[in-house]
């Protein structure tokens, strides 16, 4: 049996996606479902069975998701007089940067207290971690970073303002304590705090 192996890197847990027309690619909701079929290497024979498409229309979306980096062939296997290829995701899970649509950026969302400003300050914290993840990654070093997070309730709007008041007051004393001013060796960091209602089971 003829098998032609082309790639045998280590598929990555994440990509950045920057490129807009990848990013249309990538939200298409078929595509989204083959790439998640394809997170273990297949053919288009093989997927066709699984996700009961016709050849045509599935051809189509490989075509468009290898265009745009979403798939990444494996190996190529003759069968019969023909050359099949095996294909898979180029990585588990993917990532949009926000830079595809500027317009969410959280520079441009005024009201700190909203959900919309928190969902564009999440996504950016999530761009610029994962940048500096790749960066890291590629140096051969590790990212230094710290994550935070508890759950609790409170009695009365009242009780969350007091809170957040005194939280506020807390931080910014650490904040004056810690910072390293204009220290040509310091390490300057990003500290995002989040807060939002927990979601009910049924939601």
């Amino acid at each position: 049996m003829y098998i032609s192996s082309v790639t045998t890197k280590t598929q990555p847990s994440y990509n950045l996606v920057h490129d807009t027309e990848a990013a249309a690619a990538l939200l298409n909701p078929m595509r989204m479902k083959i790439l998640e079929h394809l997170k273990e290497p297949d053919s288009a024979s093989g997927l066709a069975r699984k996700l009961n498409m016709n050849r045509q229309q599935l051809n189509y979306h490989l075509k468009e998701l290898e265009k745009n980096k979403l798939l990444e062939l494996v190996e190529e296997k003759k069968k019969g007089n023909c050359i099949e290829r095996i294909v898979r995701a180029t990585a588990k899970a993917y990532l949009i940067c926000m830079d595809t649509f500027p317009e969410a950026s959280a520079d441009q969302v005024k009201d700190q207290f909203s959900s919309t400003y928190l969902v564009a300050a999440a996504a950016q914290t999530i761009r610029e971690v994962a940048t500096l993840q790749e960066a890291a990654a590629k140096a051969n070093k590790k990212l230094s970073t710290f994550s935070l997070q508890a759950e609790l309730s409170f009695t009365d709007p009242a009780a969350l303002n007091a809170f957040t008041e005194e939280l506020s007051d807390t931080v910014a004393r650490l904040l004056t304590k810690y910072h390293a001013g204009n220290d040509p060796n310091g390490r300057k960091y990003r500290f995002n705090l989040f807060a939002h209602p927990t979601r009910s089971p049924k939601s």
